[in-house]
């Protein structure tokens, strides 16, 4: 029994948060256990949130379901390792510094130990060398990983915040550059010279998984190329063209095939040759190939051995300098354009010439851009690093697929977002990026003796992390680098993918605590997404399968996005989030238990909106459940289901077996909205039917045998409903506990299904009697009488031998002076007040 001064006379949600988290922290309550065996483990691969602003209620609502599945799987005895991250490198923090502090990196700027930032920023962006950037990188993530502490802290997440980590940090750089050491050992890494999706914005290039399509408005020009003409949004690439193509069947253009034409305005002769990609459909049928306008550009490039004739530069400009094969007299108006300048400026010359054929049409269509960039991608020829990753071989492509279906999807629906990612693959993955605030590629190179560097001799170095720009390779002295016969480091970072990719290997010590890493990996449960399927999901796969060849995680838990009004996915970097609905807002308005209920019911991998009103029914349920809790500890009963003798208890405990059984078996397949939906169901009904039939018993009205059982069957009952709504409403599921039990409900066991012969008793006694319930309430609020109000005559139709079995509690329930039974197949009731 609890003590009565546990009990607070008038119980509050109020200081709940403040006073539990507080408790959690300092009792360890959610620390893992790591002599825990493997197989009591259950392994989170936690999102690392990206410090690129604030967290976004779309935030709170997918890791909230996570942490629901955490405290359940804590519950039903498993050792739960869930650690947290910050992705603090990459472009998203990158562009956060730069406008938040108005400055760009320049790193041929020396360090300036005194720089300070503006404290206004201006239109014009302050220069500063690389090493004080990334200390303003360091900076800003500083400040927004402890507001993000913060947040989660209030959420309830109950994670192991011993287990933090960084991807900037010594861990995440030692595992990201030993990742990459592997497979340029294993020939999975290779370098390449070659057209490469480049970002104007930021100046780096990208992979094809960071590409998003964005209508926008263009124009189909038809341009004459002797006897043909051909249809593009591209015009300022005709310097750039390398050959016109076809389809291999299309009879318009058989005969010409091996022929050769030239290019309007620039006279360049270029090959009419054959291509299954060509679409006749499309336009003249003929397609003029450039190098490069998109991707397909670079596979006729590649499968037709073109040459190479670049325009277009990293700075989203054409060259100054004509390319090969071009005249530089006629390509001396375009030279230095920008793309819209060299638009207009071809089309005038190709109008001027007779070469337009009919003035141009306008389109929207969809162009390609870097999904945090502002301007369309290029396609420019740099020096990249890539990982293998099937694009191009059809063997690892199959063991991908392979992999997707031996992998777990909640939803199920979600692999074959996997699955054709994976088969539309066009390139291997470019992990390297010409940015600063990242992991750096771990290499050097000798430079010769004119002091360019040897790249197919790479020096790998010993000791990890290390960062070529300030490290020096063995024998070698700071004085040599950049000297002939010296060394130079590799100026680039990997992606940040390339360290994310790898969250479970960093997460679980891979390289410097073996017996842990054995112990958490393969992990138990991947949560993230479904946008970034194709990112982290397939990267952290692929690296897995090349490191380890095994999967990273049993169980991919895909998550859906929040929407906005205009039901679009809100978003950090669309900043599409109302103040209103900021999480720190929505969280003071109605407290975490209700926000948490909001997120817990809504199905794995659905969109949702934001909806106040869910969040209301949230924080009356947790209010119920404190009163409810509060009166039936009232009376003073232990949970003990062999008193439970007579026909409604029975029938009660009957219920709660089965609702144990429904929830614990959908939470075993993820689905926690079923659980909490089979168990709030059940809760209503106890304390607005239940808790009303045997209230007078209860309270002693009747032979001591028939009170315990009452008092029993509402203990059993408040500490299954306490337990199975643990996970969704963790705070006021644990200053209940605290009220009668002992240590904490987050570390009690999971309710198990009652043994029989309870499970077996018979619902239709509290089904039957819950209906004449309603039917006597109804009367007296039609009446207008309040509830205690007398029946002079009760007139039921029904299975007489049920009804007599819950005659007693019926009478003293709805103050029932007489009674009449008939026997019939349909129950009814007449009310007489």
């Amino acid at each position: 029994m609890p003590e009565a001064e546990r009990i607070p006379q008038r119980p509050s949600l109020d200081g709940l948060e403040e006073k539990w988290a507080g408790v959690w922290e300092v009792e360890g309550t959610y620390r893992f256990d790591r002599t825990a065996p493997r197989e009591r483990v259950f392994s989170i691969d936690t999102p690392p949130p990206t410090v690129s602003g604030p967290l976004h209620i779309g935030h709170v609502f997918s890791y909230a379901q996570t942490d629901i599945v955490a405290r359940f799987q804590r519950m039903r005895g498993r050792e739960v390792f869930y650690p947290i991250g910050w992705d603090d490198n990459g472009l998203p923090t990158e562009r956060r510094v730069q406008l938040t502090f108005g400055v760009q990196c320049d790193p041929t700027l020396p360090y300036d130990p005194e720089f300070r930032p503006p404290e206004k920023p201006g239109a014009e962006r302050v220069l500063v060398g690389r090493r004080n950037f990334v200390e303003l990188c360091q900076r800003q993530t500083d400040i927004d990983e402890q507001s993000y502490e913060r947040l989660w802290k209030h959420v309830g997440l109950s994670v192991d915040w011993t287990l933090l980590y960084t991807t900037i940090g010594d861990r995440a750089r030692a595992t990201a550059q030993r990742g990459f050491l592997n497979s340029l050992a294993r020939g999975e890494a290779y370098p390449l010279d070659g057209p490469t999706l480049w970002d104007v914005t930021f100046g780096t290039a990208v992979a094809q998984a960071e590409l998003e399509d964005r209508e926008r408005p263009g124009a189909w020009h038809r341009i004459k190329f002797g006897d043909f003409s051909v249809e593009t949004t591209r015009p300022e690439l005709l310097p750039a063209c390398v050959a016109l193509v076809a389809h291999p069947d299309d009879e318009r253009f058989k005969a010409h095939f091996g022929s050769t034409v030239r290019t309007p305005v620039f006279g360049v002769e270029v090959p009419l040759l054959a291509h299954a990609l060509a679409d006749p459909e499309k336009g003249s049928g003929l397609v003029m190939v450039c190098t490069f306008g998109d991707l397909t550009d670079v596979t006729w490039w590649r499968d037709l051995d073109l040459p190479t004739r670049t325009v277009m530069q990293r700075n989203g400009r054409l060259g100054l300098k004509a390319p090969d094969g071009v005249d530089e007299d006629a390509y001396a108006p375009v030279a230095g354009l920008t793309v819209s300048q060299a638009r207009e400026k071809i089309v005038a010359l190709l109008r001027a010439s007779g070469e337009l054929d009919g003035e141009p049409r306008a389109i929207r269509h969809a162009v390609k851009f870097y999904e945090k960039g502002d301007r369309p991608v290029e396609i420019v020829a740099t020096r990249q690093w890539y990982i293998r990753n099937g694009a191009r071989s059809p063997e690892l492509r199959e063991t991908l697929l392979a992999r997707g279906r031996e992998l777990r999807w909640t939803p199920e629906h979600m692999r074959a977002r996997y699955k054709h990612w994976v088969e539309g693959l066009t390139g291997d993955w470019v992990i390297s990026r010409q940015r600063f605030f990242g992991v750096p590629i771990p290499l050097w190179y000798r430079l010769d003796a004119d002091g360019n560097p040897i790249h197919d001799d790479p020096i790998v170095p010993k000791a990890l992390p290390m960062d070529p720009s300030s490290d020096t390779p063995p024998g070698y002295e700071e004085i040599d680098r950049g000297r002939p016969g010296g060394f130079i480091g590799d100026p680039d970072v990997m992606d940040t993918w390339a360290t994310s990719s790898l969250t479970p290997q960093i997460a679980g010590a891979w390289l410097d605590d073996p017996d842990l890493f054995e112990r958490v990996f393969p992990m138990d449960m991947r949560p993230q997404a479904h946008e970034i399927i194709r990112t982290w999901l397939f990267t952290t796969l692929l690296r897995s399968h090349l490191e380890h060849g095994a999967l990273p995680w049993r169980n991919a838990a895909i998550a859906g996005w929040i929407l906005d009004p205009d039901r679009k996915k809100l978003s950090k970097s669309k900043n599409n989030a109302r103040d209103d609905d900021s999480p720190e807002v929505l969280l003071e308005r109605f407290g975490a238990d209700a926000i948490r209920y909001w997120a817990g019911s809504a199905r794995r991998g659905v969109d949702t909106a934001i909806d106040p009103n869910q969040m209301k029914v949230g924080r009356r349920l947790a209010v119920k459940l404190l009163n409810a809790s509060r009166f039936v500890l009232g009376f003073g009963g232990a949970p003990e289901p062999d008193k439970v003798t007579e026909p409604v208890d029975l029938a009660l405990l009957a219920a709660l077996s089965r609702v144990v059984s429904e929830a614990t078996a959908a939470f075993e397949e993820f689905d926690y909205a079923r659980a909490l939906e089979v168990t709030e169901q059940f809760f209503w009904t106890f304390c607005d039917d239940y808790v009303e039939l045997v209230k007078a018993r209860a309270y002693g009205e009747a032979a001591p045998a028939e009170v315990d059982s009452a008092r029993a069957a509402l203990a059993v009952a408040l500490s299954t409903v306490q337990r199975l709504f643990a996970p969704f409403l963790p705070y006021v599921a644990e200053e209940v506990w605290s009220w009668w039990q002992e240590g904490s409900v987050h570390r009690a066991p999971w309710p198990a299904a009652l043994p029989e012969p309870l499970p077996a008793g018979d619902q239709a006694p509290l089904r039957l009697a819950a209906e004449v319930l309603g039917a006597i309430r109804r009367a007296k609020s039609a009446a207008r009488q309040s509830m205690r109000a007398e029946v002079a005559r009760l007139e039921v139709a029904g299975p007489v031998a049920t009804l007599e079995r819950v005659r007693a509690d019926l009478t003293a329930a709805g103050n029932v002076r007489d009674w009449s039974l008939v026997e019939a197949a349909e129950l009814s009731a007449t009310v007489t007040l």
